[in-house]
């Protein structure tokens, strides 16, 4: 067995003068490997001697009969030098087939690298260039001790934050979503927090712009509100309060928010924050998940948050979506402020999501009552009804018969004459009579005629005039039947004042 493979065994103090201790020799430390047995040193032959005759020996007892006193004692006195069998000094045979073997395991746990080359490696920097600050990353936790929770990250490296930053005291080998705020060189370990967690600030040394903070809201002014940050005095600009217009700041005092460093100045002493960064960033978020949960035709609570001529923005709960002015109420809209105001909680139905633009489409009107369901026992075909007209178009008038319902009068059915111009028959707000003549509920259209009114008007004056006269003659019948006739013989007939015979 060569040297590079005799194991460095701890030197014992008993062990024979003079033995060397040995090493194994890995990589470029290597010899060519040779199967010839070494020249034995004469140190330790002289041990090997020692132990092979104490080895004799000892058989030697076990096997010869007693011996009697005599001879034991004349052995005793005998003046032949004994030599101590040696305590530690132990050798390892190793075949050459076991060393090749031993020589393949240690390189293949190498992976072709040296001892030195291993040695060399500075972990502590490979580590900490694999991971980006202010990067997002899932860990899991692998202990928790007092206020510090461990976590291990991606790529094999381990993180630390603290406890008080979470909600909750996190399980072991929970999954925790965290940001990287800077790598600890000393402790090689990287110093996390969770998403919108506020960092804590001992000076201004610890401040610097992007961390997050907890501010103490402590008073206003026209400008914005003042914030005081673990004893550091801050500002928040009325257009970083919030999302939205602010009007009552004075609302806001004593509060604790979590804001993001604006601006980090020690000399002038100028810390300015922003929370608005805060809640779109919390927004983005929940945006994500709405999106994912949002499918058509569901009814969601929301906050009106802005009315425009177009329509209303409506608040779901981190995303905003559009109530068109068409889709809030079954009745005409001049305007949608006439149907919503800002702040208001409604139910909308969701219509349409465009997950590629963020876009979300909503009906207010679909949660409320539909009033065409009923309109075909309202106003049954032939049926003469009063109604207003709601707008003028070239091709007719629309006339509003309720709430939601509206007809359309075509121009050809405006008057019996050809028909130029339909304000020249009608105007906007005019009460009318119209004859139904037809009814789709599910398109929501109602055709309406005002001629056809005209004719039956005409038809029922006809025949009332007919009637009339018809009365007249019969009236007339009557009273001449009534009469008593003149003539006969019965009485004189006025002809002997002539001179006649009667």
């Amino acid at each position: 067995m060569t040297d590079k493979f005799k194991p460095n065994v701890p030197r014992d103090d008993h062990a024979v003068s003079g033995a060397r201790p040995l090493r194994i020799k890995i990589g470029s430390q290597r010899e060519s490997l040779s199967t010839d047995p070494p020249e034995p040193s004469p140190d330790t032959t002289i041990a090997a001697q020692a132990a092979e005759q104490t080895a004799n020996q000892a058989a030697e007892g076990r096997n010869a009969p007693a011996e009697s006193a005599e001879h034991k004692s004349s052995a005793v006195d005998s003046p032949t030098t004994v030599v101590p069998a040696p305590t530690a000094s132990v050798q390892l045979r190793t075949s050459a087939e076991e060393a090749a073997r031993l020589e393949a395991e240690v390189e293949a746990a190498l992976g072709g690298m040296s001892i030195d080359e291993l040695l060399a490696v500075d972990t502590g920097i490979r580590v900490g260039a694999d991971l980006d600050l202010d990067g997002r990353y899932r860990a899991t936790v692998i202990k928790v001790h007092r206020d510090s929770v461990f976590v291990a990250l991606p790529g094999h490296h381990q993180g630390v934050a603290s406890a008080r930053h979470l909600p909750a005291p996190p399980d072991v080998q929970s999954v925790v979503e965290v940001v990287v705020n800077r790598f600890n060189a000393d402790e090689g370990l990287y110093e996390v927090s969770l998403p919108g967690a506020a960092a804590d600030v001992g000076d201004w040394s610890d401040v610097h712009e992007g961390m997050v903070v907890e501010a103490v809201v402590t008073g206003h002014n026209a400008g914005g509100l003042e914030c005081e940050v673990s004893g550091i005095r801050a500002f928040i600009p009325v257009s970083q309060v919030a999302v939205y217009r602010v009007q009552h700041l004075e609302e806001f005092v004593g509060q604790r928010w979590a804001c993001v460093v604006a601006e980090a100045n020690p000399a002038r002493r100028n810390l300015v924050l922003s929370r608005r960064a805060v809640l779109e960033r919390e927004r983005e978020e929940a945006k994500t998940h709405l999106l994912a949960a949002l499918e058509v035709g569901q009814v969601r609570d929301g906050i009106v948050r802005n009315v425009r001529d177009f329509g209303a923005f409506v608040d779901l709960g981190g995303v905003d979506g559009l109530i068109p002015v068409g889709k809030l109420s079954w009745d005409r809209v001049q305007h949608p402020s006439d149907v919503l105001q800002e702040g208001q909680r409604i139910k909308v139905r969701v219509d349409r999501v465009d997950a590629a633009t963020g876009k979300i489409s909503l009906s207010y009107r679909d949660v409320l009552t539909n009033p065409w369901q009923g309109a075909v026992a309202k106003f049954p075909v032939n049926a003469i009804v009063e109604g207003v007209v709601s707008k003028l178009m070239d091709f007719g008038a629309f006339v509003r018969l309720e709430a939601g319902i509206e007809g359309l009068v075509h121009i050809s059915e405006l008057a019996h004459h050809r028909v130029g111009r339909v304000d020249s028959v009608v105007k906007e707000g005019q009460p009318v009579t119209v004859k139904i003549l037809a009814v789709d509920p599910d398109a929501q259209r109602i055709s309406l005629s005002m001629k056809a009114v005209q004719a039956a008007r005409s038809a029922d004056a006809e025949d009332a005039q007919s009637a009339e006269l018809d009365e007249a003659l019969e009236a007339t019948r009557r009273r001449q039947a009534s009469q008593t006739l003149r003539g006969g013989t019965s009485r004189r007939g006025g002809g002997d004042q002539f001179g006649l015979k009667w």
